[in-house]
């Protein structure tokens, strides 16, 4: 682990080389919702103190939510609050505007007078849609900053990786480069005296549709703060004994940091740079949780940024594409619609379950999300059907979906990405199987649908 004083160039992709001009510098926070450890916040704030300009930071605001519930929304608007407190501490303005990207941050850089603006990375069509289109009509530099992956994602590879044996490689011979400390955010550019904030929270936390009511749930708290405690509650807690117990889904052993991870709320650098001061815990627990945060989620994000079509099975490898080619027309034992698979309504005792889990706490065990994905392949008409209905569900009610770990769980599940050929069977053909005998040898699945029952508080589409 080395030290930095300042942000490393090869997170900067640069979208727009217009010169930059004399005005302030504007962060287009998106992702990273958070003031500390925020690399594309730092580098903003480095060139406004360069060029002795203002440095302001916007949040565009959208109105869709792509099948993001009450509680995606909720999370949003505490994380943003808690944002324009700790700007306000340092004197940064925190700029909140309503509206489609192409009209709102153009505007903005016109009435703002903008010399450079920064967004942060996002490897998700729409969002580089819609930012590639501003940075398109803006008259001045603009850049991109990866915040989000601890070795950028355009530096790590430069293709789509076929499974986590082939990036780990890469990962591990760059890793020392880029986990370093992280330069202190100051306020040393000028003070702003051009347009002031003025925006109501009641008004920005009414202005997205949402998809479906659900409520954050009562166990976790949304924002930068809240995210520290649960690190630090999980280095003291859980941490050790994470390589043998985190594969139980009755174990409270996982970290809990996906949401906050997903939400921008926490940098995975952090995480790693805290978890590896832990004196006292066996490598073995380190290394495992390290490949959770740093092989397996930076890869999701190199093949959402790599492929085009990622949430399709055209985004499979071609030999998934053949075998569920080859057996698309296999009879099924059972079918079930959106709507069943949202109320829980199958069969399966263990499937309902998680389905009620995920519902009602806005989680579920990485191990079961395999298992609920996989089930979804079986009991639909079409490979496709089921990516669909698994990611409309995963975004609907997951606190760490509609981004890019998401996409590949699934994808991963039905489509075979980043995993290889298996036993040929039925319906899945040589995509990888999983079924309830299986999930009874690894844990016990009698106290897990115990726990998870109650389907009154599912919430109607």
């Amino acid at each position: 682990m080395s030290s930095t004083s300042s942000v490393d160039e090869r997170r900067v992709r640069v979208l727009n080389d217009a010169p930059a001009g004399a005005g302030p510098v504007v962060y287009v926070m998106a992702r990273e919702q958070r003031v500390c450890d925020n690399w594309a916040l730092l580098y903003a704030a480095e060139q406004a103190k360069k060029r002795q300009a203002p440095l302001l930071v916007l949040f565009a605001l959208g109105p869709m939510f792509n099948e993001g519930s009450r509680r995606h929304n909720d999370w949003m608007v505490v994380s943003l609050k808690e944002v324009e407190k700790n700007l306000a501490a340092k004197h940064i303005p925190f700029y909140i505007e309503l509206g489609e990207w192409t009209d709102v941050i153009p505007a903005f850089a016109a009435a703002h007078h903008v010399g450079e603006v920064v967004f942060d990375f996002n490897p998700l069509q729409p969002v580089r849609a819609w930012r590639n289109a501003a940075s398109a009509v803006l008259a001045m530099r603009t850049v991109e900053v990866d915040a989000r992956n601890i070795i950028p994602c355009w530096q790590a590879s430069d293709k789509a990786e076929f499974a986590a044996y082939t990036f780990r490689p890469k990962v591990h011979r760059q890793l020392s480069e880029f986990l370093t400390n992280f330069p202190p955010l100051s306020a040393a550019s000028p003070p702003y005296n051009g347009p002031t904030s003025t925006h109501d929270w009641s008004v920005v936390a009414a202005y997205r549709n949402v998809s479906v009511e659900a409520p954050l749930p009562a166990w976790i708290a949304p924002g930068e703060a809240a995210a520290q405690a649960m690190l630090t509650q999980f280095l003291n807690e859980r941490l050790a004994g994470y390589a043998a117990r985190r594969n139980d889904p009755n174990e409270q052993a996982l970290s809990n940091l996906s949401p906050y991870l997903r939400w921008g709320n926490i940098s995975a650098q952090r995480v790693a740079l805290a978890v590896e001061a832990v004196r006292g815990v066996p490598r073995d627990d380190k290394e495992a949780f390290f490949e959770e945060l740093i092989v397996r989620r930076e890869l999701s994000d190199n093949f959402v940024y790599y492929t085009k079509a990622y949430d399709t099975l055209e985004g499979a490898h071609q030999w998934a594409q053949t075998t569920l080619s080859e057996h698309d027309k296999d009879e099924r034992e059972y079918t079930y619609t959106l709507e069943q698979f949202e109320q829980a309504k199958t069969h399966d005792e263990l499937w309902n379950a998680m389905q009620v889990q995920m519902v009602q706490e806005g989680k579920m065990h990485g191990w079961c999300r395999m298992y609920w994905a996989k089930k979804i392949l079986e009991w639909t008409a079409s490979p496709q059907e089921a990516i669909t209905i698994a990611l409309t569900l995963n975004d609907r009610y997951q606190l760490d979906g509609r981004d890019s770990n998401g996409v590949v769980g699934v994808m991963w599940s039905i489509a075979g990405v980043h995993d290889r050929a298996w036993t040929e069977r039925p319906v899945f053909g040589k995509i990888r199987y999983m079924n309830f005998n299986g999930a009874k040898r690894k844990f016990d699945v009698a106290a897990y649908i115990e726990r998870y029952t109650d389907t009154n508080t599912l919430f109607d589409a």
